[in-house]
């Protein structure tokens, strides 16, 4: 008798706190280092979501191991909505299949809470290289004596993947190199010591308009609206390189229902904000709306769809 109403005491005060979430500043990790698409698109949200919160929202950087490092704090976070993930493909979809003994279950380990949207990745090769087109630079990888390196935005990312799937299929010499986000990336690109990359769209068509980098294909069924001088892959031949990066707001598991409407409504409301919905365009992100049951789906079934290519890829996280 005294340990079930112990319980129900317990309970209650956990509902209590969970409707008055939050009294303290949120915290939402990002899983690569600044510059890349996901920590802007943590920093564009953190604004309105904190003004529809009424506390600060706190942008954490956790980069490194495909993902999932940041990916492992969340997890094994208390489920109280003071630790978020900005939820992308990497961590979520790839990494894990890329483990022999994953540290934690992608869709079991998080509460899935807003969708914000898919990211292409595109082909960018440094000037010196005399491809125009990707088949182009299919033939070029294959007259070269040795391995031609490739960048993505780190090992586990959408960018890796793509380049094991193009590396088997066509049976090309070459090499990964993983770095901790785009930035650090693009230092070598830009400066020629890397000549390949495959990175997300956005972060790149700066670089692109200015005649720094040459784009090559773009990842996505279509061509991207932000880039649309660029072919798909899927116009180039290319349709098993389609690959976008998803983005959203994701907790610990057992997150109250409390806190996850409360979070659900804060986004959607400030995804549904002109502005926001602007910028997000501006930056490559295609958004469309979820309720948190059609993204826990979602993100259930990227997970299953990617298992087997990354498997075929044999790309590896240890």
């Amino acid at each position: 008798m005294i340990r079930a109403l112990l319980c129900a005491v317990l309970a209650f005060a956990g509902t209590a706190m969970a409707q008055n979430w939050p009294t303290k500043p949120v915290r939402v990790i990002v899983t690569f280092s600044p510059g890349g698409s996901s920590d802007i698109v943590a920093r564009l949200m953190a604004v309105p979501l904190q003004a529809e919160l009424g506390q600060s929202v706190v942008v954490d950087n956790k980069p490194g191991a495909g993902g999932t490092i940041g990916a492992l704090e969340v997890a094994h976070a208390a489920p109280d909505g003071y630790t978020l993930l900005l939820s992308n493909s990497a961590p979520i979809s790839i990494s894990p299949a890329m483990q022999d003994d994953p540290r934690y279950d992608p869709v079991k380990a998080f509460t899935y809470v807003s969708y914000i949207g898919s990211v292409a990745n595109v082909f960018v090769v440094h000037p010196s290289v005399p491809a125009k087109t990707l088949p182009e630079l299919l033939a070029w990888i294959k007259a070269q004596t040795k391995p031609v390196n490739y960048g993505s935005g780190g090992i586990g990312s959408i960018g890796h993947l793509v380049g094991e799937t193009l590396k088997k299929q066509h049976g090309l010499k070459m090499e990964h190199i993983g770095y901790k986000g785009s930035s650090p990336m693009h230092n070598d690109l830009l400066g020629g010591t890397l000549q390949l990359a495959i990175d997300t769209l956005p972060q790149n068509v700066p670089f692109i308009k200015d005649g720094k980098l040459r784009a090559l294909a773009v990842t996505s069924p279509l061509r991207a609206p932000m880039a649309p001088e660029v072919p798909s892959v899927v116009e180039v031949g290319e349709k098993q390189l389609v690959a976008e990066n998803f983005l959203g707001i994701s907790g610990p598991a057992g997150l109250p229902k409390p806190i996850v409407d409360r979070l659900h409504a804060a986004m959607k409301k400030s995804l549904a904000d002109a502005t926001v919905r602007q910028r997000l365009a501006d930056l490559g992100v295609q958004s469309r709306d979820m309720t948190p049951a059609e993204f826990t789906a979602f993100v259930a079934a990227q997970v299953k769809d990617w298992y087997q290519p990354v498997k075929d890829s044999g790309a590896k996280l240890n």
